[in-house]
């Protein structure tokens, strides 16, 4: 790779992607309406106070539908909004369609959520030219054989990519290379910078910093009082700088996983440990399936800006037991340092092996984990028999996730 300034990496996002991929299904299977041209959303049972609107029709957008807000609220913006739910095993095909397609043109992509990725341009550039005109016809290609539209942003880094490519929507084309960062960035709002959650925007409002271009010139010492390690990184990324690789190493999934998106927004950290236990049997239940057993636990979490942030942890065992992935989730959740409420949350499990070869230490209670195992076992074949709903662990009721 030559030098960082020559560097090219564009990101591709696609525009209202539950809302355009839901279109798409309807319309293959018969149905008269694009709900993109209509009042239309992608949310929760009705039924429910605490369904959400999850997307909206650029109609509905007009209208005042908000993203996130209930959708009783919404109904009484727009009486006559027609409400489809959602649906994940969908939108994961659509996805894969999508990063399959890409993947024609270089290996080299990072996916960084189910509707978005990263292209590190800067080794095929020789092959393909301009990459202005590269995204131009990338663009028209995904339309032509995929069905919806996609913003491409396109920079020195992956910030930079990542920033360019919400400048405006839909269908679009940005830049925002090194030497446009000034003009380009430093008049917004601090807020809009990518990874300024709305606790951290407040902080920053109150010491005088509003725009992105106070905090590049602000000094490291103030900041760090506030933010202690990650003052110098937010400094550096509000003028433009970011150093990190586009790590196409995500795009095999050799482990399990499962995610949910929520009905609403939450914040408070005792339901989100509910959910890390809905999915810590979920994601352990799979994994004794296939007689396997874990060494690196991540937990993902995407919040109400739909900022979508991993963090894990290597184990000291290979395990497969529900309570110890459940207690080490809630130890990475609460390292994790969300300040923002949260709209989805999973589990994945990664590093996988046949057997385990445990090293115990003196402090292990050998027969707790020997308990614990053998009610696995036993919930396991209870599910089996009778069905997820039958039974689970004392603290978690089913009723309270699901719609």
């Amino acid at each position: 790779m030559g030098d960082i300034m020559d560097r090219v990496v564009l990101h591709v996002d696609v525009n209202n992607a539950f809302l355009s991929w839901t279109a798409i299904d309807l319309l293959d299977k018969g149905y008269k309406e694009d709900i993109r041209n209509i009042y239309a959303i992608i949310g929760g049972d009705e039924k429910k106070r605490t369904g959400i609107v999850l997307a909206r029709s650029q109609l509905a957008k007009k209208a005042g539908v908000i993203t996130g807000e209930p959708i009783f609220m919404a109904r009484k913006k727009c009486p006559y909004l027609k409400n489809f739910k959602s649906d994940y095993s969908l939108y994961q095909k659509k996805s894969k369609q999508l990063f399959d397609y890409i993947s024609k043109y270089t290996p080299d992509i990072e996916i960084f959520s189910i509707d978005e990725c990263f292209i590190e341009y800067t080794n095929v550039k020789k092959l393909y030219g301009d990459e202005i005109e590269f995204s131009k016809k990338l663009s028209k290609e995904i339309k032509k054989n995929l069905g919806f539209t996609v913003n491409i942003g396109i920079g020195n880094n992956k910030l930079c990519a990542k920033m360019a490519s919400d400048f405006s929507k839909p269908n679009k084309i940005h830049t925002l290379y090194k030497h446009e960062v000034k003009e380009k960035i430093y008049n917004l709002p601090v807020g809009e910078l990518f990874g300024i959650g709305k606790k951290t925007n407040e902080k920053l409002n109150n010491i005088g910093i509003k725009t992105i271009g106070e905090l590049a010139n602000s000094n490291v010492e103030t900041l760090y009082k506030l933010f202690k390690n990650q003052a110098n990184k937010m400094i550096q990324h509000a003028q433009g700088i970011d150093n990190s690789i586009v790590d196409s190493s995500y795009n095999e999934p050799k482990g399990i996983s499962n995610e949910i998106t929520l009905d609403r927004n939450i914040e408070d950290k005792n339901e989100v440990y509910h959910y890390l236990l809905f999915l810590s049997e979920s994601v352990a239940m799979r994994l004794r399936k296939q007689n396997k057993y874990a060494k690196v636990i991540a937990v993902i979490i995407k919040n109400k800006y739909f900022i979508r942030k991993t963090h894990q942890k290597t184990l000291n065992n290979h395990t497969n037991n529900t309570n110890e992935i459940y207690e080490f989730s809630k130890k990475i959740y609460d390292e994790m340092q969300n300040d923002d409420a949260i709209r989805l949350i999973g589990i994945r499990l990664d590093n996988l092996t046949d057997k385990t070869e445990e090293q115990l230490s003196l402090f292990d209670n050998v027969t707790k984990k020997e308990n614990d195992s053998n009610l696995d076992n036993v919930l396991d074949y209870l599910k089996d028999k009778y069905g997820n709903d039958i039974i689970c662990k004392a603290s978690l009721n089913k009723s309270d996730f699901f719609q």
